[in-house]
């Protein structure tokens, strides 16, 4: 089968292209390895139009609520790699190995954790060492624990972890806390969270599992450590692009380049959301911008037909 449309990625850009895609009758499909991506790490969403107040997961459950009543396919699988063959479709194909073939393609694959590349980090994943205050922040009751990274995500997860840590040290390494100021309001109104900048996590260690983080203070030049019994790394993301590298043209961040339409330098090749050179990365945005991405390639498909 050759579809009309393929929406790789389904987090919010990917769930909205595939609501506007099914409107249009497109014969189209999502093929995404988990429902939802970093919005599910998301506690609390207070800025989307619609909802006061909202988790992350209830937002994704909702758009996805959505897309099966519209019946449209979802597929649990990534892409390991894409290409466009000599006709003019595309081919892409899954981990597992198998092809998929299709007319267009929307790219909505956002972005990965990025790691902090310190010795430990990965002997301790899963022993202390997470990623995701949503799913991890109730193992940690009782527990004192670093966050590494003082932008929105490293204060989201300090917030998940105010009903469950005792004490919860903020690790930046630049010279300020830039999260949004509210939430920042809101983490020393706790009384149990200590800001650090411009302190490096140099090494996390333990036994069995994490007991304290070593750290350099840049401005003293001085190296400390701290106890605790679990790290949460938000220190950015990472561009999932990796299979699109020679297929479309990438910034040197590794996120895709798309003109105002959302087309990216392959016709027919399209992207929304945080895998994007769009500045702003935020919910609203990337939904907004899988609807502009959906319509786009609707109007491609639809000029390809009459030619």
């Amino acid at each position: 089968m050759v579809y009309d449309l393929i929406i790789i990625g389904g987090a919010t850009s990917g769930l909205t292209a595939g609501i506007y895609a099914a409107r249009k009758k497109l014969n189209a499909i999502i093929v995404t390895r988990e429902v939802g991506g970093q919005t599910l790490l998301t506690e609390t969403i207070e800025n989307f139009p619609g909802f006061e107040k909202i988790s992350g997961p209830e937002l994704i459950a909702r758009m996805e609520t959505q897309v099966k009543k519209l019946k449209l396919p979802v597929i649990k699988t990534g892409i390991s790699s894409l290409e466009k063959t000599a006709d003019g479709q595309f081919v892409a194909k899954t981990d597992k190995g198998d092809e998929m073939k299709a007319k267009a393609i929307i790219v909505t694959t956002g972005k990965n954790p990025r790691r902090l590349d310190v010795p430990g980090e990965k002997e301790f994943e899963n022993k202390g060492v997470v990623y995701c205050s949503t799913c991890d922040a109730p193992l940690f009751g009782g527990k004192t624990v670093a966050v590494a990274g003082g932008g929105n995500s490293g204060l989201n997860a300090a917030y998940d972890l105010l009903k469950y840590a005792v004490k919860i040290y903020v690790m930046e390494a630049g010279g300020r806390i830039i999260g949004d100021e509210v939430l920042q309001d809101k983490l020393k109104e706790s009384g149990i969270v200590e800001f650090m900048t411009n302190v490096d996590i140099k090494e996390i260690a333990g036994r069995n599992f994490v007991d304290k983080v070593v750290y350099l203070d840049k401005k003293n030049g001085q190296t400390g450590e701290l106890a605790v019994q679990g790290v949460f790394v938000n220190v950015g993301w990472v561009p999932a692009t990796g299979f699109l590298k020679g297929v479309v043209d990438l910034n040197d961040y590794g996120e895709i380049i798309i003109d105002p339409a959302n087309q990216t330098s392959t016709p027919g090749i399209f992207a929304a959301g945080d895998a994007t050179n769009v500045k702003y990365k935020q919910c609203i945005i990337a939904a907004g911008e899988g609807a502009k991405a959906a319509l786009a390639a609707y109007d491609y498909l639809k000029l390809k037909s009459q030619n």
